[in-house]
C-alpha cells in the first residue's frame, strides 16, 4: 500500500511536469472506485490550470485555483505521465491531457482509491480535518509525542499508525523507526518517557526522508510517477527479515502481529 514515502516520491515526479499546464480534457473510464468519481468533475476541470501539486497525509493535492482535486491511491494504485498516444490497460481507470502534451494516468487494479473534487479551502476536506501533524514538519516532534502517548494504553506502534496522531507513517517505516529508536513495537504508549518519545519523533523523520529518498519501497505492484521502481526494502533493517540476523547484534529479528499487521523487531537492540 503506497505510504507517504510513496506518494511524497509520486508528488515530486509529477510536479515538474505538470505544474502550470492547463488540463484539456479528463477521462473517467470507471468511476467505481473507493467512493464513486463525481462524473461531472470533467466539466468543471476542464480548462484549469494547475496551479500546484502538494501533499496531506497520504492525499495528492491538484490545486486548481477555484477548487481542489484530491487524489489517494488506495492499496495498489498509482499516478504516471505517460505517451498521449499509449492505450489503457484494463486498471487504467482515469486519464487528464495537459496541454500541450502530458497525458497523466491513475492505474488502480483493486480500486481502492480515490478521484475527489473539493471547493475551498483543503483542510476544510472531512477527510482531511482530523489529521494529525506531518511527521516531516516541525510540529511533529518529542514534547508532542510525549504529550499524545500520555495515558494510551496501545501499543507505540499502534499510535504512530493512528493517522489521527500522525499521518502517514505506515507499517514498514513504524517497525523501521522503533527499531531506529530501540523501543519494542508492543510497548504501551504511555510507558514511552520523553526521552524515548524524543528519540523516536528524530528515528521516524530520519526513517521516512530515507524512504523518500530511495523512491519508496516496491511491495505489491507500487511504482513511482515515472515508472520505476522503489528501493527502500532493500536497506530495511527490520521489515521482512523474521529469523534473519539483526544487522547490527546478529540476533534473530522477531515477528509478531498487531492489529493484523506484522511487526518485526530485535529482541536485544529494541528494549
Amino acid at each position: 500500500m503506497p505510504e507517504l514515502p510513496e506518494v511524497e516520491t509520486t508528488r515530486r515526479g509529477l510536479a515538474p511536469c505538470l505544474t502550470g499546464q492547463r488540463l484539456v480534457a479528463m477521462t473517467v473510464r470507471n468511476p467505481r472506485l473507493r467512493w464513486p468519481v463525481d462524473m461531472t468533475m470533467a466539466d468543471r476541470l476542464q480548462g484549469g490550470t494547475l496551479r500546484a501539486i502538494t501533499r496531506r497525509g497520504k492525499y495528492l493535492l491538484f490545486d486548481f485555483g477555484n477548487a481542489t482535486m484530491l487524489v489517494h491511491l488506495g492499496m495498489s494504485g498509482s499516478l504516471r505521465v505517460t505517451d498521449t498516444e499509449a492505450a489503457p490497460g484494463k486498471h487504467d481507470h482515469v486519464d487528464w491531457l495537459f496541454s500541450p502534451d502530458s497525458l497523466l494516468r491513475l492505474r488502480d487494479p483493486r480500486r481502492f482509491g480515490a478521484v475527489l473534487w473539493h471547493e475551498g479551502a483543503p483542510q476544510s476536506h472531512p477527510l482531511l480535518r482530523r489529521l494529525g501533524p506531518e511527521p516531516l514538519e516541525a510540529a511533529f516532534d518529542g514534547a508532542y509525542l510525549y504529550q499524545a502517548t500520555r495515558q494510551v494504553k496501545a501499543s507505540i506502534k499502534s499510535l504512530l499508525m493512528d493517522s489521527h496522531k500522525v499521518v502517514g507513517v505506515g507499517n514498514i517505516y513504524a517497525s523501521e523507526a522503533l527499531f531506529d529508536a530501540g523501543i519494542r513495537p508492543g510497548m504501551a504508549a504511555g510507558r514511552l518517557t520523553r526521552a524515548a518519545c524524543a528519540r523516536l519523533a528524530t528515528a521516524v523523520k530520519h526513517t521516512l526522508a530515507s524512504a523518500i529518498q530511495a523512491g519508496g519501497s516496491s511491495l505489491r505492484d507500487y511504482q513511482g510517477a515515472d515508472g520505476e521502481l522503489g528501493y527502500f526494502q532493500l536497506q530495511a533493517q527490520v521489515y521482512g527479515r523474521a529469523g534473519a540476523p539483526c544487522r547490527v547484534c546478529q540476533t534473530p529479528i522477531r515477528r509478531i502481529v498487531q492489529g493484523q499487521r506484522a511487526s518485526f523487531y530485535c529482541p536485544r537492540c529494541q528494549s
